[in-house]
């Protein structure tokens, strides 16, 4: 049987299509293998990242305006209120533990400036007092720190527990904080307190 002209170039146009289809189905398949690995490998990157830097807050910045107890995306919040014991001056009349109109200096609820009653008073010596957070309790509502910080040494302050944080990419207490107080910071630096810090000069 004799072939015309167009036979072979149909053949050409067939084998070059198959070529073509085997080629797009390489080529998709290295794409998607080159996305996945990447994928893979920028998911780890972000890891790496995560787990080395945490968000703390920088207490001599923090203006104690409340926001950490509503802002944070857990309830109760990740932040919490410590205490630095070599800042604190013991006193009977703790500006951080009573509040300014109480009328007595006593453990009463309704003498008590923290809503959940997460400070525990203890009595050491005449007149020397000695005050400690219940993490369990403590909400990081700023109450006590901004007592602290007006009739005090400013011993309480703020900080993120990371047991309890999510490390979150984007925190959602520094992106409200008005003083731009929350930063990351190393994983090893993460649990640094007031007094073992040396206030900033400038």
């Amino acid at each position: 049987m004799h072939r015309t002209t167009r036979e072979p170039l149909r053949d050409m146009e067939k084998n070059n299509k198959s070529k073509n289809r085997r080629e797009f189905l390489q080529s998709g398949v290295r794409l998607s293998l080159a996305l996945a690995l990447g994928g893979v490998s920028g998911l780890s990157l972000s890891k790496a990242i995560k787990d080395d830097y945490v968000w703390q807050i920088d207490p001599f910045v923090c203006t104690q305006c409340g926001r950490c107890a509503t802002e944070c995306v857990l309830n109760p919040s990740a932040v919490k209120c410590v205490h630095a014991y070599d800042l604190c001056g013991y006193c009977d009349l703790c500006g951080g533990y009573l509040k300014p109109d109480s009328n007595a200096r006593t453990t009463a609820a309704e003498n008590q400036l923290c809503p959940t009653a997460a400070i525990e008073r203890k009595f050491i010596e005449e007149p020397y007092f000695e005050y400690h957070i219940n993490e369990d309790l403590c909400i990081g509502c700023a109450k006590c720190v901004k007592g602290c910080t007006s009739f005090g040494n400013g011993s309480l302050h703020l900080q993120i527990i990371h047991d309890i944080c999510l490390n979150c990419n984007e925190c959602s207490i520094a992106r409200m904080c008005p003083s731009d107080a929350i930063k990351r910071v190393k994983a090893s630096e993460a649990y640094n307190i007031k007094g073992d810090w040396t206030k900033p000069t400038t």
